[in-house]
């Protein structure tokens, strides 16, 4: 577990480190989310630059792909491609742009357009219940773009057509764009309205990484039902000044900003 809460640490760093770079990016978000690659990536799924062409390896889809720094981070550390190219991040020509883009290696499918992920989650579960093969789909959604109707169409078929090898992970840090989620479309009760749906619901910290793994262990949830994780999360986690304030949803550090940021991680990791 040590080794879980080291390596989010460490890809915090970069993330910052990139998205500074670049001048540009999706940081709190980013931060939001990260725990819940790192388990996935690096304890729960089947997916290796190895096995990557494999029909019979996990499948995983970033609805929220506006937080693609995050998934850029955890591909790189897995072996994807070299992790110098993270630094051509938003470069003229270079595949790393601020979506997910099947250029690069390791990334399944192009998203960004907020409500479709959930769609093509759905799509690839079903067709692998209709082949018999035993992979599962996984994908992250952010709690901001639950408000397109979309998304609750693709539960509603996910639902329908049992899909308990259909993974849905709702990244719950209540904040977006333009403010909180339950001032710009109120979603509660969440997890009423998923278990509605006919998804078997839990809920943890989506930031500590021994409940999120202690969570999927459980997987299946229920035989028959799509598995929905509500995890909840702080936006800008790891940074004490960026932690639950909207207006580093795509916010860029200043020099200084950057350096407290830094000395913060830094001193978490050295009390690990």
């Amino acid at each position: 577990m040590r080794t879980l809460q080291r390596k989010s640490i460490e890809y915090r760093k970069t993330i910052l480190r990139i998205i500074k770079a670049a001048n540009a990016g999706h940081t709190a978000g980013s931060l939001s989310c990260i725990d819940i690659l790192n388990v996935l990536y690096n304890y729960v799924m089947d997916i290796t630059p190895q096995n990557f062409s494999s029909p019979q390896r996990d499948r995983y889809i970033q609805s929220k792909g506006h937080s693609v720094e995050a998934l850029y981070v955890v591909l790189a550390d897995k072996g994807f491609f070299p992790a110098a190219e993270l630094d051509t991040l938003g470069r003229f020509r270079s595949h790393f742009v601020g979506h997910p883009t099947r250029k690069v290696p390791g990334i399944e499918h192009n998203t960004g357009a907020l409500g479709h992920g959930l769609s093509v989650s759905v799509g690839l579960a079903l067709g692998a219940k209709y082949r018999g093969s035993p992979h599962r789909v996984f994908t992250l959604l952010g709690d901001g773009e639950l408000a397109e109707g979309s998304s609750w169409e693709a539960l509603m078929a996910a639902g329908h057509y049992q899909l308990d090898n259909l993974v849905i992970i709702v990244d719950r840090n209540r904040l977006q764009i333009t403010g909180s989620t339950e001032d710009v479309m109120g979603l509660e009760p969440l997890a009423d309205k998923f278990a509605a749906f006919g998804c078997a619901v839990r809920s943890c910290d989506g930031n500590d990484v021994e409940a999120l793994t202690q969570a999927l262990e459980q997987l299946p949830f229920v035989r028959g039902k799509p598995n929905l994780l509500l995890a909840q999360t702080t936006k800008g986690k790891g940074v004490s000044f960026m932690e639950d304030v909207a207006r580093w949803h795509h916010r860029v550090p200043a020099d200084e900003e950057y350096a407290a940021a830094l000395r913060e991680l830094e001193t978490a990791e050295m009390t690990l």
